[in-house]
Formats: C-alpha cells, sequence, structure tokens
C-alpha cells in the first residue's frame, strides 16, 4: 500500500493541507477528498452570494482532482455537502440538477446534506467533500 497527496496544478496551491490523498494498493485505489469550494485557481471564492455558480466551480474543482488521480466522476462513491443555508439549496434544486449532470451525468453516490453556520472562506456558501474508489491498474 503506497499513500499519496494529489494536488493538481489547475487548482490553487493548498497551504496547510492537501486537496486529496490517494491510497494506491494491489486491488483498489481509493481517494480521500479535502473540502472543495468554489475556489479559483488564486483559491478565491468566486462568485461571492452565488450558489449554483459556486457548486459548479467545487465540482470541477473535483473533477479535476480525479483526473490527477486517474479516475473519473463515476469512482466517486460518497459526498458529503455542507451549505450555509438550506432555503438558498431548495431554490435552487433545479439549478443544481443541471450542475450535476453536467458533472456527473447520471451518477449518484452515496450523499448527505448539512446546513452549517459557516465555513472556513467567509464568501463560500458550500464546501463538497467525501471518497472515490476504482480498481488498481
Amino acid at each position: 500500500m503506497s499513500k499519496r497527496p494529489i494536488n493538481p496544478d489547475d487548482l490553487a496551491k493548498p497551504q496547510g493541507f492537501a486537496h486529496a490523498w490517494l491510497v494506491e494498493s494491489s486491488a483498489q485505489n481509493t481517494l480521500y477528498l479535502a473540502g472543495q469550494c468554489g475556489c479559483d485557481r488564486e483559491g478565491r471564492i468566486a462568485s461571492p452570494g452565488d450558489l449554483v455558480a459556486q457548486l459548479d466551480l467545487a465540482m470541477s474543482n473535483i473533477v479535476c482532482i480525479l483526473r490527477d488521480a486517474d479516475m473519473v466522476f463515476s469512482d466517486v462513491v460518497q459526498l458529503n455537502f455542507f451549505v450555509r443555508s438550506r432555503n438558498d439549496y431548495a431554490t435552487a434544486r433545479r439549478e443544481f440538477g443541471k450542475v450535476w449532470r453536467k458533472h456527473s451525468d447520471r451518477h449518484f453516490p452515496a450523499m448527505a446534506m448539512f446546513m452549517v453556520e459557516g465555513l472556513y472562506e467567509p464568501e463560500a456558501l458550500i464546501e463538497i467533500q467525501g471518497i472515490a474508489c476504482s480498481e488498481s491498474s
């Protein structure tokens, strides 16, 4: 078994954390995704106040991390969503669905959503964290 951080060059350079850790074994690879917000390449929250745009960028960041780990979105087995407002999510459910299909098609891993008072980045409205698994090559 080996472990290595996954920090794509296309994402903001992490400071004090890794975007993900890939655990590789002879049977399977497991990727542990750190919380991803709608951060741009400079690490700033893009689209302040726009929950759907932040979801879209957070999902794009996850796809980038998966690609760096030689995985695809259908390898995701679990996601946790942390949102600042249940009402904002409820209002944007249709747009959320469009963003979801854009990145994952019809793959639905085990998921949970939590309403939180705040996230580390004050302008972040959503953060996504999860796990992906694939067969070893």
